[in-house]
């Protein structure tokens, strides 16, 4: 039995219900370029989930999907089903998904250098139809979860830190009011005592606003950290999901993952890839 199988959906959060459903997607860029194949994971409302893989596994297009971002990149859904808040969203606006709540935090940050921090989270709320008054009562909110944007709010987004830039798009995110946050690799190119730090307030957003999350990482130790549950994605398929815990003590995800193998941390270059090929993608 293969490492996929003896992992499966089973164990996927199925009891609790979903704010979001992606059954069996598929995606082509180009019409032509075959990315996505097949795809399925379901988040629980309330819930993080972690969406796990290598560079280039298809994690990033697998969120641009549901967010509805393809087009831009003249990609398309061509099979399967994503289902939000109980309805199919597919042929939705990417800002008619924001208002549904769901929005997505790109990798890379993307914040707009030219505008100060204030501006920038300001621009989170463009959606929003009720008024100046609750959005600066929502953006003293933000603030409360980012005392450093607070320390920061008049300052050139460009010029502040990676790590502040990071804290400033996710802020952004909340000021949409979401039900749920698509993450795309809030981890990269940061320090790890702010990668600890940015968790650290995913996991209080989660508990205190109960907003949804879809953690989309290449640092599996910090993603199976905060969520309960993963999907892990090779070559766009999903090729192991299980409980965050029983994940992070799988003896494939240390060997391929996290750099460990028979009890003991292993170099880049000792790691088998071809195995996992061999193993999961045959």
């Amino acid at each position: 039995m293969s490492a996929a199988e003896q992992t499966s959906t089973a164990t996927a959060p199925a009891t609790a219900e979903r704010i979001l459903s992606v059954n069996n997607i598929e995606v082509i860029y180009d019409r032509v370029i075959l990315v996505l194949k097949g795809v399925s994971l379901d988040v629980p409302r309330g819930g993080i989930i972690a969406l796990l893989g290598a560079n280039g596994a298809g994690k990033t297009t697998t969120l641009k999907a549901i967010s509805n971002l393809l087009h831009a990149e003249r990609g398309d859904v061509t099979k399967g089903s994503i289902v939000f808040d109980g309805a199919e969203v597919h042929d939705l606006s990417p800002n008619e998904l924001v208002r549904r709540g769901c929005i997505q935090v790109m990798e890379g940050r993307q914040c707009f250098g030219h505008l100060t921090i204030e501006e920038n989270l300001l621009t989170g709320a463009f959606t929003r139809r009720d008024g100046g008054a609750a959005i600066r009562a929502h953006l003293d909110k933000v603030y409360a979860y980012f005392p450093k944007l607070a320390e920061r709010r008049n300052s050139m987004a460009g010029y502040t830190s990676g790590g502040e830039q990071q804290m400033c798009a996710i802020g952004r995110a909340l000021m949409s009011r979401p039900k749920m946050i698509l993450l795309d690799e809030p981890s990269m190119g940061l320090a790890p005592q702010i990668v600890e730090e940015i968790f650290e307030i995913v996991k209080d957003l989660n508990g205190k606003e109960g907003v949804s999350f879809l953690l989309a990482e290449q640092n599996t130790y910090m993603a199976l950290k905060v969520a309960s549950h993963g999907y892990i994605l090779e070559n766009g398929r999903v090729v192991m999901d299980g409980a965050a815990r029983a994940l992070a003590e799988n003896e494939d995800v240390k060997e391929f993952y996290l750099g460990i193998a028979e009890g003991r941390r292993k170099s880049f270059r000792d790691a088998k890839h071809y195995r996992r090929r061999k193993r999961w993608l045959a």
